[in-house]
């Protein structure tokens, strides 16, 4: 079902000024900056060839959007290739699942563990 780990999601008051610490301070690289209808994202690794990647995402904007998702710590966000077949599995489960949604990478849908920690999962294309 999950591949791997693929991104770390931080969420950060200001785009630009995380994303300059990390690439000025620590040494990563942009792998991305995109913005579709207002939703930035900025993608960052230690290498270009990174396995993991942290993602800067606009805690601001999510806020506003009220996804459930509590934006104090990171979140991990899962890949897979097998996306219908996950999301049916774990609704099967029981397991308390989001909507799916488009998103400019592609389809995501958000899951709970069992204390209401959320995760998000991406299909991988």
């Amino acid at each position: 079902m999950i591949a791997k780990i693929g991104q770390v999601m931080v969420y950060v008051r200001d785009q630009d000024v995380a994303a300059t610490f990390w690439t000025e301070k620590m040494g990563f690289t942009v792998l991305q900056d995109q913005d579709n209808d207002g939703m930035r994202w900025i993608e960052i690794a230690p290498r270009g060839d990174a396995d993991t990647s942290i993602v800067l995402q606009d805690k601001n904007l999510l806020e506003q959007m009220d996804t459930g998702l509590s934006l104090e710590t990171p979140s991990l966000l899962f890949y897979t290739d097998e996306f219908e077949q996950m999301y049916n599995d774990l609704a099967e489960k029981s397991v308390t699942v989001g909507d799916i949604v488009d998103m400019p990478p592609g389809r995501t849908f958000n899951f709970a563990d069992a204390e209401g920690n959320y995760f998000a999962v991406l299909e991988t294309r």
